[in-house]
Order: C-alpha cells, then structure tokens, then sequence
C-alpha cells in the first residue's frame, strides 16, 4: 500500500506547526502493543496479576531492540508521517524503542513529573550531569519528540501533559544562544512561566497512539490515578541531516517552518 494512503491532512500539519504536535490513531497494531508490553512486563520484574507487586510509581527501562519495538517504530502511516513533519531523507530510522517510563498507581510522588522540554546535545561531554544537556536553536540531534502508547491511556492514567504552542515560546528563548544552544538548567531556570499561560492538553488514547511532537514542545509527566499501569516509550527522531533555518530552495519541514514563524521569518 502507498505511504501516500496514510499521509496527514494540511489540517493536521498546519495544527503541528502552531500547537506543536500532532496524534496519530491506529499508528501501530495494537498487537504489536500487546507484545512489547507483554516484554516489558518481564522487565519490570513486576506481576501484571498481582497489583502488591507495583511497588513504585514509576519504573525506567533503557532501549530495546527487539522486533515488536523496531515493528512499532517504522510502520508505513509512520514513515509517511516521519517524511511529511520532518523531510523524506532528513530523518534517520530508529532501529529500537525507548526509554520507557512505566508508571503504576501510587499515592507516591513520582519525582519526574515538573515541566521540560527534551535536550538532545551535551551529553557526551558531562554525562553524569543531566542539567548541563542542551537544546540548540535547529533542535541538533533531535528532530521530533515522540510518545509511543503500549497500553490504553485515559485521563486516569498518567497521561503526559501537553503545552499547546510552547514550543514557539522556546524557540524565541533559544534563538540569542544560536548554535552552542542553552543547557537544561537555563532552560528551565524560569520554571517556563512562558508558556504557563498555554493550554494544557492530554496526551491520551489507545494503545498504538503515536503523539509526534516538535522538539521544543514543552510537556511533563503527573502522577497515576487510575487501575492499571501505563506503558509507554519516548524516543526521539533523529535526524539525517540537521535542520537548516534558510534553505534556498524554499523546502522547510513543518518543524523548520515552527521555528521560522516563532522567530518572525514568515
């Protein structure tokens, strides 16, 4: 079947471009969902039947590469998806799946629930400092954010929460940096007062829901109040080719033309 059949409407890419992001239904079968979630299980060393045994709000788990997750990653409505937001050649396929933060119904605080945006540079010079990670004007290394559903997410469940349009607050606030971009720590040093007024949407739906969101979207985890445990992964994008801000030829992705509206050049 073509890619063609699964491409996003001029609605859809136009809502990316001023809301920063856009939900795809059905992105992957909910089978595959049932399979990575079946192996995620096992990792979490926690008993699907036995709620005694979730004894943390939330439980991390690093990258994996087995093939319900490369499955999940590189479906053709998503590939189709990739091209149109990204550019067809400007984005690298992802050959595994993650992180995974589980999160299970807890009175406990989660203690990763603040607001932020994803940095996707630095870390190679300070490792064991997270707040010294950066994001750059052109979003270097990073070309979308995505959230991947592996369970049916209600409003109950921990859903993530969406800043609609921050991401061209922060493309204002990342501009004067230019490429040696800000860290985390000045990134969120005013805690994104700027975006505070924003609405505040969920990122709900069933397993199989891919949210893809621009880089710079500001968005932040809450507590579970529902029944059962949520699964989900949120990997980057990368890119193939960096971002540019001025391309002679006119052909900016929607996430260039984000940028480009939030710094006057349009």
């Amino acid at each position: 079947m073509p890619a063609e059949t699964f491409a996003l409407s001029p609605a859809q890419l136009d809502a990316f471009i001023a809301d920063g992001f856009v939900r795809i239904d059905a992105a992957f079968p909910r089978a595959v969902a049932d399979d990575c979630r079946a192996i995620l299980w096992r990792l979490t060393g926690c008993d699907p039947d036995d709620p005694a045994t979730w004894t943390r709000p939330v439980v991390r788990i690093a990258y994996r590469d087995d093939p319900p997750f490369r499955a999940a990653a590189n479906t053709p409505r998503l590939q189709a998806a990739y091209d149109q937001l990204v550019g067809a050649g400007r984005w690298l396929p992802r050959t595994n799946m993650g992180t995974f933060p589980i999160r299970f119904p807890s009175h406990e605080a989660p203690g990763d629930d603040g607001w932020h945006i994803d940095v996707s540079f630095g870390w190679q010079e300070r490792p064991d400092d997270f707040m010294s990670w950066r994001a750059n004007i052109v979003s270097r290394d990073r070309a979308l954010l995505m959230l991947f559903l592996f369970s049916d997410v209600g409003e109950d469940d921990a859903p993530t929460r969406i800043r609609a349009g921050s991401h061209l607050e922060i493309a204002r606030e990342l501009a004067p940096a230019g490429d040696a971009g800000l860290s985390l720590r000045d990134i969120s040093a005013g805690g994104y007062a700027s975006t505070a007024h924003l609405p505040e949407l969920l990122a709900t739906g069933d397993a199989g829901t891919v949210y893809l969101c621009h880089p710079f979207l500001v968005h932040a985890a809450q507590p579970h109040a529902g029944t059962r445990p949520k699964f989900m992964a949120q990997p980057p994008l990368h890119p193939a080719v960096p971002l540019a801000l001025e391309r002679s030829d006119g052909a900016y992705s929607p996430v260039e033309t984000a940028i480009r509206r939030a710094l006057g050049r349009i």
